[in-house]
This record gives structure tokens, sequence and C-alpha cells, in this order.
């Protein structure tokens, strides 16, 4: 399915006006949605009650106010908000080029992307060439649905990127955490260090990761359709034990079991392997001597033992 633009922009680079049209960068749709029933398994609906009265509120009568103090309000119509939002605007205003590493992912919120719309081909391929070319990212500020907000325009190799931003006041600080500095010694570091070299990849390759959850519970929800009960998995090795272990020995063995394992790019060549070594004749032999397996199949589990 062809995407589809939710908007037409226009970039303001100097003098120079680029048209582009703004596309969803991300979806959705990956959640598993589970619906609240009743006992019938029918769908139940929300519905709004009011404090005092118990009784339901339809939305139409519905009211906004904003508490300036302890359960007292002051209520706004619906020509006084949007008198107080700011018009939607289609010319997206580049203020600033800032280095792309200057925004920390932290204030990363919904990313778009953006492409060129008509008679913006060549502006647009200038702009993101010159970002290439500078090492630089532009911040820039969108009107959008009542809000301002601030966006970093970035450069691909396929395209620029809309990266909407959040507010300063929208972040916290680590150093809210108190966090204790605790001094480790040479050899600790040393031992770390390498752990991560080992698994040190040169890029990130999402198509290389799955959402395991989603998959675990869709799995699930087939099985229950069959008619099958889903019973809790056993607990697994990650939960916590409170045990205190020695941290060199931990690195230690880290270090040792990071080493027996390959890199993704190199597990895949083993894995071939193992399935075209001639091991099916082997596993098959018993069959071929179906008398005799009732009476040997009891010896081969206990050499197993």
């Amino acid at each position: 399915m062809a995407a589809r633009s939710i908007a037409s922009l226009s970039l303001s680079f100097g003098l120079v006006s680029i048209p582009v049209r703004l596309y969803s960068a991300t979806e959705s749709s990956s959640e598993v949605r589970f619906n609240m029933l009743a006992p019938d398994g029918s769908r139940v609906k929300q519905q709004y009650v009011s404090e005092t009265t118990g009784k339901v509120v339809e939305r139409a009568s519905m009211q906004k106010g904003y508490q300036f103090e302890k359960d007292r309000y002051v209520v706004f119509t619906g020509e006084e908000l949007k008198a107080l939002e700011e018009g939607a605007s289609h010319v997206v205003e580049i203020v600033s080029f800032v280095p792309e590493k200057a925004v920390d992912p932290l204030f990363y919120d919904k990313a778009y992307f953006i492409a060129p719309d008509k008679r913006g081909g060549k502006p647009y391929s200038l702009l993101q060439r010159a970002l290439a070319e500078t090492g630089r990212c532009a911040l820039a500020k969108w009107s959008y649905k009542g809000k301002t907000r601030i966006v970093q325009i970035r450069p691909t190799d396929d395209g620029m990127v809309f990266q909407q931003l959040l507010f300063a006041d929208e972040v916290r600080s680590l150093k809210d955490l108190d966090i204790e500095q605790v001094a480790v010694s040479d050899a600790e570091l040393k031992l770390a260090v390498q752990i991560i070299e080992q698994g040190a990849e040169d890029n990130y390759d999402a198509s290389a990761y799955e959402d395991e959850e989603k998959k675990r519970i869709l799995a699930a929800i087939d099985r229950k359709i069959e008619g099958e009960q889903i019973v809790a998995p056993a607990g697994g090795e990650g939960a916590p034990t409170g045990e205190v272990i020695d941290l060199m020995e931990a690195l230690r063995a880290s270090l040792a079991k990071s080493g027996e394992k390959a890199k993704p790019s190199e597990k895949r060549k083993p894995a071939m392997k193992a399935v075209e070594e001639p091991v099916v004749p082997k596993t098959r032999k018993p069959a071929a001597r179906a008398p005799k397996v009732a009476t040997e199949a009891p010896a081969k589990v206990r050499a197993r033992k």
C-alpha cells in the first residue's frame, strides 16, 4: 500500500521555500489489544459519571475546566478554547543549524518523514546534501493542531527525517536521581571493555530483532482459539536472587561466555551447516528395525542417563 501524506508543508530555508509532504515514520498497529467484555461476552463501553450525583453525563453536555484550587474550576467554552490555540500553519520556519549529535535522543518524540512536493525536488535535494556535507541538522518551529513544536530536520541517504522534539520541561534529568558514583579498578574496567568489544557491532540492524513478547502472545491466542488451556510459563533465569557475587569473577565468566558465542552474522553459517550434515539417516535407523524397538528403547534411555 502506498504511503499517504498527512500534511502539506513548506520549509523556510533562508529565502528558499521548499514544498514538502509529511508522512508518519512509525506505526502503532504492533500492539496486541484486548477488549473489555461483559460476563455474557458482549463488549462494554465507557461512560462518564458525575462524582456528585452518580448519574451518567452525556458527552454533548460536558464542559472543559481548569482546576486552579482544590475542587474549584474555571470553565472555558469551545470558542474560548479555540481562541487559545495557536493557528496551524503550513510554514515550517528553520531557525538554526546545529551538529546532529548536539540533540540528545532523550528529546526525540514522534518521528515523521518529509518528501518533496511538486517543484520541490531540487531545493529539497540541496538542503539534504548541504546538511550531510556540514554534518548538521536543522531546528525549526512548527505549528500543528493548536500547538507550536520544535522539530529537528536531519538528512539520511534516502531523504530527510522530520523529528518532533520535546521541550526542556518535558524531559527529566538523571541528576534528580542522585546516582552514587562508585570507583572501579583498572582491572575491572579492562575486563568490562573486553566484553563490550567482543559484542561490538558497526551498525544497528533493526531487522535482526523482533517483538518476542508480541509473538508469544499471538501464539497463545492461536492456541486459545483452538481450545487449549493457557498456563503461566515457568519462572525465568533472570529473576533477582539477592545473592552477592564477586564482580571480577562475574566479569571473567561473562567474558568467557561471550567468547563462546558467535556474532549474529556468524551464527547463521554454522546453523546451515548443521542442517546439511547427514544426521537424518542416524535417527532413522531404529525405525528400520521396528520389531526390536520395544526391547531396545529402555536400554537407550538408561544409556542417556
